[in-house]
């Protein structure tokens, strides 16, 4: 059987990384050698929630929903860990949960709509923007590639992981 974080991983150009809970490496094709059960195992202990996920941008439809659908997967948020925002609300409303909160915003020009800069994309990704609520409080923001540009060209999938993993670190030392 095989493994859906493996499969994700390995189109991405990813062979290896390493967990947040292990020391050593983690190489992905030997998740696919893995029996279900030690696999349910892994993705259990990696399921810890840390916070909640903002996702701005145009909702993804077809192949677009495919590759966010496993990006929720290997990142193991639950459905209550993450939400679509729309970059048409108004920020001053936007209230964040008494959990840790980072935004991932997909596409330049959803980056610049909700964190106020003038970059374009090339500049503004690896970089942790704000998206300021007008409360005392300023939500990390995360700019990175439109899914459907990033299906397109497997170097900018390899780079929209980096920006999910600068995320998930933002998130977890909040």
């Amino acid at each position: 059987m095989t493994n859906n974080h493996s499969v994700f991983l390995k189109e991405m150009g990813i062979t290896e990384w390493t967990s947040r809970d292990a020391v050593q490496p983690f190489v992905a094709s030997s998740v696919a050698n893995n029996t279900q059960d030690s696999v349910a195992e892994n993705e259990s202990t990696q399921r810890a929630s840390y916070g909640v996920w903002w996702f701005f941008g145009n909702e993804p439809q077809g192949e677009a929903k495919v590759l966010f659908q496993s990006i929720i997967r290997v990142l193991g948020l639950a459905k209550n860990e993450w939400i679509w925002k729309s970059s048409t609300d108004k920020l001053s409303q936007l209230s964040s949960p008494d959990t840790p909160v980072v935004a991932l915003a997909f596409g330049g020009t959803v980056a610049q709509k909700i964190t106020g800069e003038r970059d374009p994309l090339p500049q503004l990704r690896e970089t942790v923007l704000a998206l300021n609520t007008g409360n005392e409080e300023e939500i990390p923001v995360i700019a990175s590639f439109e899914l459907n540009q990033a299906l397109t060209s497997a170097k900018e999938k390899s780079l929209l992981w980096q920006d999910l993993l600068l995320a998930r670190s933002v998130l977890q030392n909040s």
